[in-house]
């Protein structure tokens, strides 16, 4: 007899991380959280594969009901223009901003850092959420031809530095807080930033392999 082939819940897959009908559900541990990624465009299954990877249960984040039994949250690299405008179609924006202010565990990955900052430092607006106190420059380094891999230390991460891809991507312009905390710089401008419960890097660590800062944000939800 043909057994019959596996289905997968929302809750407990990773796309393009099965054969349909041929492999099992992934195993996660009891005490592993749940994390959402916004998944409305951009780096969605790179977040995805490394929480996995790091022994978190990976979500997608599309709908306001989505983000009620999630336990952090990251909102990756990819078109922060679009993003935005998708977060306030979704009627996503607010939602999400009361969330991260109510303490929500957010990291946040290139695009990500945009749309979380308070600020930007460019004339058309744009729709942010606004909860971590930066002006941020968009495309700070270049354009796409000006994307480039580097080896970076990063405050608090142990070991080697990490391997990281800057992908059109922000730096800080300006820090805002006096309570934000600086835990790289390129060239002298903050690309790795935290304000308490919300973490932002300009580059995209999701790529590369080097789990270090997915691992930590899960463990920190421990």
């Amino acid at each position: 007899m043909t057994p019959a082939p596996v289905r997968w819940s929302g809750r407990d897959w990773v796309p393009g991380e099965r054969l349909s009908g041929r492999t099992t559900a992934p195993e996660f541990p009891a005490d592993a959280p749940v994390v959402g990624v916004l998944a409305l465009q951009g780096d969605v299954l790179e977040h995805l594969r490394a929480l996995a990877r790091c022994g978190a249960r990976p979500v997608r984040v599309r709908r306001v009901a989505d983000l009620e039994h999630v336990d952090g949250l990251i909102v990756p690299g990819g078109e922060s223009t679009t993003i935005g405008k998708l977060l306030v179609r979704a009627e996503l924006l607010e939602p999400l901003r009361e969330r991260i202010t109510g303490g929500l565990p957010t990291f946040g990955t290139c695009a990500g850092m945009i749309l979380l900052s308070r600020e930007l430092d460019q004339e058309a607006p744009q729709p942010l959420l606004g909860v971590l106190g930066v002006r941020t420059r968009r495309n700070a380094f270049g354009r796409q031809v000006d994307s480039f891999d580097t080896s970076l230390a990063i405050a608090g991460v142990a070991g080697e530095p990490m391997d990281v891809s800057f992908i059109r991507a922000p730096w800080v312009e300006e820090v805002l807080d006096g309570d934000v905390e600086v835990l790289a710089s390129v060239d002298g401008k903050p690309v790795v930033v935290r304000q308490g419960h919300v973490l932002a890097t300009a580059f995209h660590p999701e790529v590369t392999g080097d789990d270090r800062l997915h691992q930590r944000f899960v463990d920190d939800l421990r």
